[in-house]
C-alpha cells in the first residue's frame, strides 16, 4: 500500500512542478523571441536607411525606398527621416508587451556622402 501512495505523492509532485515551471518557460520563450526581434529590427533599420541614401545618390525618393526595403508588416513601425543626404530608419520592433517595442526601438542611419560639384 505505501508503495502506491509514494507512486501518487511523486505523481503531484510532477504535477506542482510543472505548474510551477511552465510560466518561466513561457517567459522565457518570450523573452528569446523579443531579443529576435529587436535584432532583426536593427538589422532592417541598417539596411533600410543603407537603400534610401542610395536613393539620394540616384535622384529618387529616399523615403519610399526605404519603406520599399523592409517587409510590409514592419512599416507601419518605422520612422524615415532625411537631412540633406543623409537618411536616418528608426523602427520599432513588434512586442507582446504594450511599451516595450518602444524601449527597443533600433536606429539606422547612412550617408550618400558629400553633394557632387
Amino acid at each position: 500500500m505505501s508503495a502506491r501512495r509514494d507512486n501518487a505523492s511523486q505523481g503531484g509532485q510532477a504535477s506542482v512542478e510543472l505548474v510551477v515551471l511552465a510560466p518561466l518557460l513561457v517567459a522565457v520563450v518570450l523573452a528569446v523571441a523579443q531579443l529576435l526581434a529587436a535584432g532583426a529590427a536593427s538589422e532592417l533599420a541598417v539596411h533600410a536607411s543603407q537603400a534610401g541614401a542610395t536613393a539620394v545618390l540616384q535622384g529618387e525618393d529616399p523615403q519610399a525606398a526605404a519603406r520599399a526595403a523592409v517587409p510590409r508588416w514592419s512599416r507601419k513601425r518605422m520612422h524615415v527621416a532625411v537631412r540633406g543626404r543623409s537618411v536616418r530608419v528608426r523602427l520599432r520592433p513588434p512586442s507582446p508587451i504594450p511599451g516595450l517595442g518602444d524601449l527597443l526601438t533600433a536606429s539606422g542611419r547612412a550617408d550618400a556622402g558629400p553633394a557632387p560639384r
